[in-house]
């Protein structure tokens, strides 16, 4: 899919674009989205310059995903998709900034596009260059990034207090389900940080690149304060990381106590059952005068006995839960 917004009226207005037909000549950003084989050609053809693979894009090494070439900037960031669901993923997006225009590849809708979008739609300022636009998306994205690690926190915060709560009812499915909520937090939060690693990585070379192409006061100002939110993030999520480790080895401290509990109740009933036990094993409960011995259904009445001195613990670890 191929999007072009265009500054018209005093605003960016979309157009889409299908293969083989016309590029508007006005187009400040040019959004690949899920683009085939095909459209990538197609784009290639039209503006002249190489657009990276999906595949490419994934590569991790600095030099493939921070480069200039033919006078464009290519830089390739991790962004988080999904984070408010059940199984967040990281998605490669690239930017490349070539002739005041801006090009970005991705492979998933991502809500900082869509805020910026809806926000430039509405209205946007006469002349509206393409670093202009990549500035507020990066603006965007790690606003969004401050929403997803403002959310860790805060339920983080509720996991602890269920850890630590005074309760009588705990069980180890009550402990299992903290488990995994710890665990999904803590891969959100790890996800977050690779995320703010690669847009750090992204405002670094900007930076680099600003000393030569020298930019204007406004986007130095921008690229500044990126810096100094991305690094205090970063540091808030390593924070979060070694709580949540924190808050994993407590929960497994407190199974381990849990059970320790059960083990001792164990250890008590055997030791109350020890003398009866000796007892019986001694005389092995050969007396002379056993009326059971002559009863029709003693038999029949000890079988069942057995089988209740069986059944009964059983359901008693299960209405207590230790099963």
């Amino acid at each position: 899919m191929i999007h072009a917004y265009c500054l018209r009226e005093g605003a960016l207005r979309r157009v889409e674009v299908p293969v083989g037909g016309d590029m508007p000549a006005d187009a400040t950003w040019i959004d690949l989205i899920d683009p085939a084989p095909a459209e990538d050609r197609f784009v290639e053809g039209i503006l002249g310059i190489p657009i990276p693979t999906h595949e490419e894009m994934a590569e991790i090494e600095p030099s493939s995903r921070l480069r200039v070439e033919n006078e464009a900037q290519y830089m390739t960031g991790s962004l988080v998709l999904g984070s408010e669901g059940e199984r967040p993923s990281l998605s490669e997006v690239t930017f490349i900034l070539f002739n005041g225009r801006l090009l970005t590849v991705r492979y998933g809708e991502f809500k900082a596009f869509s805020l910026v979008v809806a926000q430039l739609e509405r209205g946007c300022p006469g002349g509206l260059r393409g670093d202009q636009i990549f500035m507020s998306l990066l603006d965007a994205i790690v606003d969004r990034s401050a929403d997803t690690v403002e959310r860790v926190a805060s339920d983080i915060d509720l996991i602890s207090r269920r850890i630590f709560e005074r309760d009588n009812g705990r069980d180890s499915q009550r402990y299992r389900a903290i488990l995994r909520q710890i665990g999904r937090k803590g891969d959100l939060a790890s996800k977050a940080r690779e995320s703010l690693v690669s847009m750090a990585r992204i405002v670094t070379f900007l930076v680099a690149e600003s000393e030569t192409r020298k930019p204007g006061k406004e986007q130095r100002a921008t690229l500044k304060s990126l810096q100094r939110d991305i690094s205090s993030l970063t540091n808030h999520v390593s924070y979060l990381s070694d709580k949540i480790t924190f808050l994993l080895d407590a929960t497994l401290g407190m199974v381990s106590i849990e059970q320790n509990n059960i083990i001792k109740i164990f250890a008590v009933l055997s030791v109350v059952f020890m003398p009866p036990t000796l007892i019986a094993s001694i005389y092995g409960m050969n007396f002379q005068y056993m009326p059971e011995l002559a009863d029709h259904w003693g038999y029949p009445i000890a079988l069942l006995a057995m089988l209740a001195a069986a059944i009964v613990p059983y359901l008693f670890f299960k209405w207590k839960r230790w099963l």
